[in-house]
Order: structure tokens, then sequence, then C-alpha cells
């Protein structure tokens, strides 16, 4: 590119914060089926730094990952903010969107995994769920075709 974007790019991760790390990872992996890949704790300093958070901070992070999608669940043991939902037109991350060749069946194991389905966006073929500190999932229909 002439514009002097940089080409040899990559996309590492998403990160999402969450209140309990484990219930998190448990609602991604048995449910969406993501795989863990790995943990860490980093020092409070330089991670206070790079967060621009004051410390201490008390960061633990986990990756899952789920075809080319890599999701960090960041828990932070000394930073705490009440959850809100956000709407879809303000600007930011809105959602993160599944296709599953049945995601009807999915449905019926959201509550139990500690999230919630948003029933008045539910269209057939899409849905909206939540996960247990409020994100926004699409489930969408996928037939066969390798994508949503």
């Amino acid at each position: 590119m002439s514009d002097g974007a940089v080409t040899d790019s990559v996309v590492n991760h998403i990160g999402l914060c969450v209140h309990d790390i484990d219930r998190s990872r448990r609602f991604y992996e048995e449910l969406l089926g993501f795989e863990y890949e790995h943990e860490i704790a980093p020092p409070d300093d330089p991670t206070g730094t790079l967060l621009q958070l004051e410390a201490p901070v008390g960061l633990r992070a986990l990756y899952l990952r789920k075809g080319g999608l890599r999701l960090e669940l960041l828990a932070y043991e000394w930073h705490r903010r009440a959850r809100r939902e956000r709407p879809m037109d303000e600007p930011g991350l809105t959602h993160i969107s599944i296709g599953a060749e049945d995601h009807r069946r999915l449905l019926d194991r959201v509550e139990a995994l500690g999230g919630a389905v948003v029933t008045d966006t539910d269209i057939g073929v899409a849905v909206f769920i939540r996960d247990p500190d409020g994100q926004l999932i699409e489930l969408l229909e996928r037939k066969g075709t390798g994508r949503a």
C-alpha cells in the first residue's frame, strides 16, 4: 500500500474484561467451543502503565481460541467497575458473532452457564445472548457453508 499502512500486521487478540474469569472461561468453552490456550498473571509494573491503571492491578489474563479468533479474558483483583449495558450505536466493540450449525440448541444452555438470552432479539436465524458479564454475543444460523 502506498498510503503508509502497515501491511505485515496481524490481529493478535480481542480483550474482554470479566469479573469472574473461571465462570467466563466455562461459558466460552462449554457453550461456544473455545479452547484454552494459556494464562498469565503479569506484574503490576509495567502492566499498570500499559493499561493506565494505578497499582495494585492484580491482573489475571486467560487466552482462549476458536478458529482464527483469540479471546483474552481479563480479570482484575483490585479494579472492578459496575457492569453496564452498552447500546449498539455507541462507538466501540458492540458484539461478538458466532455461527453454529444448530444455534437454537445452544440457547437451552446459556442460563445454566451464567449468561442470558435476549429473547426480544430472536429473529429465527439470529439471536443475541449475553455472557456472564453482559457482553453481547450474536448467535447465527450456519447452514454448512463454512460461513455464518
